[in-house]
């Protein structure tokens, strides 16, 4: 009977093993990225610490500062789309063949990728609380500014990834998030007042509508 259990030793191994993997992809395939249940994309003023990776992080002022007079760029076109690069860490927003802006960038890590494909915006938010992960990556993120979520390309909408600004690194140009695309905030509200849904004066959340459609976005290595 021992005999017969070494053999098959290895073969329990391998199917364990196989098990733990198919766990873990099932987890990280139906993880909520950077989801929030709050889509008022109202600033909570009252908020004033966050916690990432294990530090506590006092929020910045330019996550609640609103502009006196929010950019007026006219109406976002078909031509206008945001080209992520992964390989490179960079973002480029485009209107036609003009380019509107450049920026590094933090999308996801190795093990929380940011998903490739193309996507449209469904859903911009002047501000939103982020939380997850776990141990050491556990993370706790207030008033998130500028907020842009996208689905398409088999990722539904709830899956919530999207751009937004960053106040807790600064170290752009490499891999930091659980999946979304963060950006630095100045550069986040640029691109918050120039893609579609085109947000009304005054709001602090939209969703798109035929009327008023999301800004295409093209994820590639």
């Amino acid at each position: 009977m021992k005999r017969i259990f070494i053999i098959f030793l290895p073969i329990i191994f391998v199917i364990l093993s196989l098990i733990a993997l198919w766990q873990t992809k099932t987890r990280t395939e139906n993880s909520n990225c950077c989801g929030s249940n709050d889509l008022s994309g109202e600033i909570d003023n009252s908020a004033k610490l966050a916690v990432f990776e294990g530090k506590e992080i006092e929020i910045p002022q330019i996550a609640f500062d609103n502009p006196i007079n929010p950019p007026v760029l006219g109406i976002s076109t078909d031509e206008r789309y945001i080209e992520i690069d992964l390989s490179e860490q960079k973002l480029k927003a485009w209107d036609g063949n003009t380019l509107f802006l450049e920026t590094l960038i933090s999308t996801g890590l190795p093990w929380t990728p940011t998903p490739k494909g193309e996507f449209q915006i469904w859903i911009k938010l002047r501000a939103t609380k982020m939380e997850g992960g776990t141990g050491k990556y556990y993370y706790y993120l207030p008033n998130v500014p500028y907020v842009m979520y996208f689905e398409g390309s088999g990722i539904p909408s709830w899956r919530g990834y999207g751009l937004h600004g960053t106040y807790w690194h600064n170290d752009f140009g490499r891999t930091h998030s659980h999946g979304c695309v963060n950006l630095p905030t100045p550069v986040a509200e640029r691109l918050y007042y120039w893609t579609s849904p085109v947000i009304p004066e005054g709001k602090t959340s939209i969703r798109t509508t035929d009327n008023n459609p999301g800004t295409r976005i093209v994820i590639h290595e």
